[in-house]
C-alpha cells in the first residue's frame, strides 16, 4: 500500500470522524447515528463535502477542459494500461 494512499485514507477518516461528531452535536439527543450508515452516508456526500470545503477555503481549481487534456496525456511507465493487465492475467501460468 502506497503512502499516498494511506494519508488519504487517513485524512478521509479524520474529517469523517469530525463531522459525525458535528453532526452528533446539532441533532436531537435521541438520534443514534450507526457507524456503518455513517460511513455509508459519508462516502455518498465526499464529493459534495470537497466542493463545499473548497469553496470556504477559496480553493479555485483549474479549468475542467485544460486539466482532462493534460492528464490524459501522461503516461506513467510504471502502470500497466488495461490492455496490458488483460493480456497479462490471460497468459497460461507455468507450472512448477
Amino acid at each position: 500500500m502506497s503512502w499516498k494512499f494511506c494519508c488519504t485514507a487517513l485524512l478521509s477518516l479524520l474529517v469523517s470522524c469530525d463531522l459525525l461528531d458535528l453532526v452528533t452535536e446539532q441533532a436531537d439527543d435521541e438520534l443514534v447515528f450507526p457507524p456503518e450508515r455513517w460511513s455509508a452516508t459519508f462516502r455518498s456526500h465526499a464529493q459534495l463535502i470537497l466542493h463545499e470545503l473548497g469553496e470556504y477555503l477559496g480553493y479555485s481549481p483549474p479549468p475542467l477542459l485544460e486539466r482532462l487534456i493534460e492528464e490524459a496525456q501522461k503516461i506513467h511507465k510504471q502502470r500497466l494500461i488495461l490492455q496490458e493487465t488483460l493480456a497479462t492475467a490471460a497468459q497460461p501460468r507455468c507450472e512448477v
